[in-house]
């Protein structure tokens, strides 16, 4: 894609990823949405850690593309996904970067889930 603009303008604000070895599963009551053992955990200065999912382990006719985007300066342009489980639907509730800024290749195409946003989800890592 290109370089971040974040990263250039706030070169002290820290983005870091890495791979996970542990499983790590998600799932709306006992519906697992995501289980894999090849998680990036994400850990950006001032926000809670995420875990991005390769999509091939993420149960994607459960997601359903939604018109929302945002624009992070450090990571790129976001796509969401409602969640459609059990008769409920969590608005905006996942998001992928399909282009990611240069810095962050590992994250294109993965899936991430909104804890915050979505207080049915649960998140689990297994040691």
């Amino acid at each position: 894609m290109s370089k971040s603009p974040g990263h250039q303008k706030w070169p002290d604000h820290q983005v870091s990823e890495r791979h996970l070895k542990e499983k790590v599963t998600v799932k709306i009551d006992d519906e697992v949405l995501a289980n894999s053992d090849d998680v990036v955990c994400v850990e950006e200065d001032g926000n809670p850690l995420r875990y991005y999912f390769p999509r091939s382990d993420v149960r994607m006719e459960l997601l359903q593309p939604s018109s929302t985007t945002t624009e992070c300066p450090f990571k790129g342009v976001a796509r969401y996904f409602s969640v459609s489980v059990n008769g409920q639907l969590l608005k905006d509730a996942a998001w992928s970067y399909e282009e990611p800024y240069d810095e962050h290749p590992d994250l294109k195409g993965r899936v991430a889930f909104w804890e915050e946003k979505a207080p049915a989800l649960s998140m689990t890592v297994d040691a």
